[in-house]
């Protein structure tokens, strides 16, 4: 199974708060922030919603892959922070992008797994021959979600969309890895608003992390799990050119790095600028390697998503 990325866009809101402006807001310092997490400033939906930065994104890639919307068959959009239930973000993004031969569904849940789960989950459809184009979107508003009084997790999240236009790929057949383990799910939470329960404290509807539990899970995980996938595809390291993580924290990156004795110029980062942006963050950081050149025909990539549920995978792809 593989599918060929074809074309890539995003979307950033324009509105940003710096670790300066955090600082106003809970005991913290542009110093701590940046030493911790590789964060400097994070970018904050006002008037943009999940469903408008989605629709935004996925016209640039149609954009970028020189296609009309009449020919995408599939779009998959991965978020947890949508602002509608029903109909889906999918759907919504079909009617204002005017892709009216698609069929259309989200992926949530999985928060930072979310793009990497909707790229297999269309490479699978691509490879089995049931449509032909399919357009992956990861779009989240987490600043909707976040307790701007908790400093363990109001430093970390921002806001934006990434999306990529697939095709099957005729030429290779890579293998997914993916796993997950529900009994640590606790690490990372945040509850429904549908319906407010009695008793529950008001700051339980906002995302809550063990950040300590989320280090080491990641540290552990996205190095097996990356192993895991050359060895499936019978790939060796030299075979790689870019390692493409979710970007949480960058300590994580640099310590997958060290634990797989890979160069950290193999593992691009783009989290100073936007924060973790959950499910967006593959995305957005392989459009900006596209519009900057960065990503040369027959580069294999390995994209990589670990967060809720717990969830980890990786997914081997080669550039158009």
């Amino acid at each position: 199974m593989a599918g060929m990325i074809c074309g890539t866009g995003s979307y950033i809101p324009s509105y940003t708060m710096d670790n300066n402006d955090i600082a106003k807001l809970v005991d913290t310092s542009d110093e701590w922030i940046r030493e911790r997490t590789g964060v400097a400033r994070r970018h904050i939906v006002r008037q943009e919603t999940t469903v408008s930065m989605a629709s935004e994104a996925g016209k640039r890639a149609l954009e970028c892959a020189g296609i009309t919307a009449e020919e995408i068959d599939l779009i998959l959009v991965a978020t947890i922070s949508s602002n509608v239930i029903l109909p889906c973000t999918a759907c919504e993004v079909q009617k204002e992008l005017g892709a009216v031969h698609a069929t259309c569904f989200d992926i949530g849940g999985a928060a930072c797994t979310g793009f990497v789960l909707a790229y297999n989950t269309a490479a699978a459809y691509l490879s089995g021959g049931i449509y032909r184009t399919a357009l992956v979107i990861g779009s989240e508003s987490l600043s909707n979600l976040t307790n701007w009084e908790d400093r363990g997790t109001c430093i970390l999240f921002g806001d934006g969309a990434g999306a990529a236009v697939v095709r099957a790929d005729e030429k290779n057949c890579y293998f997914p890895v993916t796993h997950s383990e529900g009994a640590k799910g606790m690490a990372l939470t945040c509850k429904s608003r549908c319906r407010n329960g009695e008793g529950i404290p008001e700051e339980d509807y906002f995302i809550q992390m063990d950040g300590q539990a989320v280090f080491k899970f990641a540290v552990k995980r996205v190095p097996e799990v990356i192993r895991e996938v050359l060895e499936k595809n019978k790939l060796s390291r030299e075979d790689i050119g870019l390692y493409i993580l979710h970007q949480a924290n960058r300590r994580i990156v640099e310590a997958v790095a060290k634990r797989l004795e890979e160069p950290i110029e193999k593992f691009p980062m783009n989290l100073e600028e936007y924060g973790n942006t959950l499910s967006a963050s593959i995305p957005i950081l392989l459009d900006e390697l596209n519009r900057e050149g960065r990503l040369k025909p027959g580069h294999r990539l390995v994209l990589v998503g670990f967060g809720a549920g717990l969830t980890w995978g990786a997914a081997v792809t080669e550039w158009r």
